[in-house]
């Protein structure tokens, strides 16, 4: 069996990273990956998956059956089942499966944002020369934590009909009945097999998991009712969080469909359920998932993990897949790292919500917070270094851990707390332990700035490093030092904006180097959405994180699909990646941080989405199935995977297969130059019939490129043209250097970037 799986954080109400602490234990159940579906009923495949559980249980068939967890029979073949270590061999070893890997659990990782985007307000969401009128055929799927369906955010007052084609349905449970759907949210599952069979048996399964009190697809925790709402909501006159972000909202694609499949619960999202909701929404007929959740950490094979089986899956049935590269913030940290993923990074816009923290010595510092506690007048400000309690040392209490402030000195005072940026850190905790010991405010000093606002439960707010420390030196040195917190307000016009936000993960792909990601940034802090009641009693709440992101992106693929309905998901995503740009709202380079640092494109990917461009993208990369196979075999999958994989006779051809980047991408990686390398692109017209295009490069430091040819003429809507890209060492790099390539034609550009690093002894042109 897998180890046991790491803590799980959950984006709640607290903005950024509350723990949710799950016992551990080993998984009980392993999906089985069969690849394409053969075409065969389902009660057939049902059939043979109790024969192949029969073989590894030695032959008793009900034993099989009582094993047997989910089917998956629509888009892919496979099951989920319980099985011991020794079976889960056994049936690795079968000649029809591709793997077999553990029921692993995965974390979940809007007034304004749409505005700073620079989309309109109104519900048709129109971009200037184009009509997206038909996004009302549009349906996205949402595989999170379900829905609040009596949110303002998902009426469908004015709504046509359903769409015809579609053939999921509205699945009752608790709090939930066939009414709860309507037409904006015209289909909701869920999803408990798999979750069940690994938390189910331990300890009371009601109380140890809130959620499940609501076995239905209503949402508990409010998750899902944000991003769905984020992507997709209706038009909100008064969406507001006590007062903060008051306004009009919308989501990006207000008149689309929504599908709702909920994998998720407070503790987790477990792969067997997300491999069900896979394949079930594919099936149902959505044309573009949306899916705020991953790994803890980056998967170590395509097709070992839910998400990038369900996505291939997904794309080969021309669905486009749309996911959060995660929150650890570290570089090589991200996840969702499969080429037919579109994933995203989180960024800042230039709303932030502050609160004025004002010492006794007239010096004024803003910090984040989403706190409305008022606090009447100044009062001692401390350190809770010198607070420590029992038997923590003064560093430890330095962080406002439970039990180690020493009440009577805390009492009636501001504590200055220290947060270390970890994600296994909550904001929102060290409030609270900060109110046990009696304390009536907290000053938080975050050493990495995530600019991450949080509803403390006291007057509160965190600022950075330099502002902390300086008020660190006040509350030391003044012989009476005091001070004052405001209650939180909304800021506009913060600059620069956007950034990327610090807990972002980062590139480069450690699964597959030459495959650039992230793919794109969009805004994912301090986001404004619907919520759900039963999490905390309000109808809408502020997040941060990837998770947030994400659903921005989907909004505007929806967009896309929209107006292009018969675009691939790959010519979708080219789409948004080529037409992105690298400068913030005052015209310079993107930073990746509050400190300033220059962002690069492990930070963003392509960079941050152009709505005015991004429907006259002019030309796309599209990748056809055969260019996903190529592409597997050179990470190298044999011809017996690959034709289990893709249900086809398809084979690696004889000699070496190229490398993975020739995979037709927006962005261009070389990971290991030596000398000179060559790839090459094919380009589709989606612009003017009749149109040439000129090249410009901005090559990476130390690198030579030569494109060829450096034009190229069109002469029909549709048509296919080839480009080769050579890069040659001229002077050698410690690291990846950065660069981009841009055909122009007018006013239309796509680019894409240049990602290269020297191979260790890579010989230069200059030798």
């Amino acid at each position: 069996m897998a180890p046991c799986t790491m803590l799980f954080y959950l984006l709640l109400s607290i903005s950024f990273a509350e723990i949710a602490f799950t016992p551990c234990f080993a998984s009980q159940v392993q999906v089985v990956y069969m690849g394409s579906k053969e075409e065969q009923s389902s009660d057939d495949i049902l059939k043979q998956n109790h024969q192949m559980l029969a073989a590894v249980h030695g032959g008793r068939l009900e034993e099989a059956q009582e094993s047997h967890v989910y089917s998956y029979s629509n888009a892919f073949r496979g099951f989920a089942a319980k099985l011991s270590e020794e079976q889960a061999s056994k049936m690795a070893e079968m000649p029809n499966v591709v793997s077999v890997f553990p029921n692993l659990k995965r974390n979940l990782h809007t007034t304004h944002s749409w505005d700073f985007i620079g989309l309109g307000t109104n519900e048709e969401m129109e971009i200037p020369g184009f009509s997206t009128k038909n996004q009302d055929n549009v349906i996205v799927g949402f595989i999170d934590t379900g829905i609040w369906p009596e949110s303002p955010s998902f009426s469908d007052v004015g709504m046509s009909p359903v769409p015809s084609r579609w053939k999921g349905e509205c699945q009752i449970g608790e709090s939930f009945t066939n009414s709860s759907c309507n037409k904006k949210v015209i289909g909701a599952r869920y999803y408990l097999g798999g979750y069940d069979a690994e938390e189910g048996s331990h300890g009371d399964f009601v109380k140890a998991d809130n959620a499940v009190k609501l076995k239905s697809p209503r949402d508990s925790s409010g998750h899902g009712s944000h991003t769905a709402s984020t992507a997709a909501g209706r038009y909100v006159s008064d969406m507001n969080y006590n007062g903060l972000g008051a306004g009009g909202a919308h989501g990006g694609a207000p008149m689309a469909r929504i599908a709702v499949y909920k994998t998720c619960w407070a503790s987790g999202c477990y792969d067997a359920d997300l491999l069900a909701a896979f394949d079930d929404a594919i099936q149902d007929g959505v044309d573009i998932i949306s899916v705020s959740l991953g790994p803890n950490s980056p998967q170590g094979d395509y097709f070992n993990d839910a998400i990038s089986i369900g996505s291939f899956h997904a794309t080969s049935h021309g669905v486009l897949v749309v996911s959060s590269v995660g929150n650890v913030g570290t570089r090589g940290s991200a996840t969702n790292l499969a080429p037919w993923i579109l994933t995203v990074a989180a960024s800042s816009t230039d709303r932030d919500f502050v609160s004025s923290i004002q010492l006794g010595n007239r010096k004024k510092f803003m910090g984040e917070s989403m706190s409305s506690f008022k606090m009447n007048k100044s009062v001692r400000i401390v350190s809770a270094s010198n607070l420590n309690a029992g038997y923590f040392t003064p560093y430890q209490s330095s962080f406002c851990l439970d039990s180690s402030l020493h009440r009577t000195k805390a009492r009636g005072k501001i504590l200055i707390c220290r947060h270390s940026g970890s994600p296994s850190e909550s904001r929102v905790e060290k409030s609270r332990m900060v109110k046990k010991a009696g304390g009536i405010g907290m000053i938080l000093i975050d050493e990495i700035d995530n600019d991450v606002a949080v509803p403390f439960v006291i007057p509160a707010a965190s600022v950075g490093k330099q502002a902390g420390n300086a008020i660190l030196s006040y509350a030391n040195n003044a012989r009476k030092p005091k001070a004052i917190i405001l209650p939180a307000k909304t800021v506009l016009g913060s600059t620069p904006a956007p950034r990327v936000a610090a807990f972002s993960s980062k590139g480069p792909n450690s699964l597959t180097a030459e495959i650039l990601k992230p793919d794109i940034a969009a805004p994912g802090l301090n986001i404004l959405a619907a919520w759900s009641p039963a999490a905390n009693q309000i109808k809408y709440n502020i997040l941060s994180g990837t998770s947030m992101a994400c659903p921005h992106v989907t909004g505007l693929a929806v967009l896309i699909k929209a107006v292009y309905p018969s675009w691939t998901p790959s010519a979708i995503k080219s789409a948004i990646m080529t037409t992105a740009s690298v400068l913030d709202k005052n015209g310079d380079a993107i930073t990746a941080d509050p400190k300033g640092r220059p962002a690069s494109p492990f930070d963003y990917g392509s960079g941050f989405p152009n709505p005015a461009r991004v429907l006259d993208a002019g030309l796309v990369y599209d990748v056809q199935p055969s260019d996903y196979k190529a592409f597997l075999c050179s990470v190298g999958y044999d011809d017996k995977s690959l034709q289990l994989i893709t249900g086809d006779q398809s084979k690696c051809s004889g000699g070496p297969s190229p490398s993975a980047s020739n995979l037709n991408y927006p962005s261009i990686t070389v990971p290991n130059l030596k000398g000179s390398y060559r790839i090459t692109r094919t380009v589709t017209n989606v612009g003017n019939p009749s149109i040439t295009y000129r090249v410009r490069v901005s090559p990476p430091t130390g690198i030579n490129v030569t494109v060829v040819p450096d034009t190229l003429t069109f002469r029909s809507y549709g048509e296919k043209l080839k480009f080769s890209v050579t890069f040659a060492v001229i002077q050698p790099s410690e690291d990846y250097v950065f660069g981009l390539l841009a055909w122009e034609a007018g006013k239309v550009q796509v680019t894409s970037p240049l990602v290269v690093r020297v191979s260790s002894g890579g010989t230069s042109l200059l030798q």
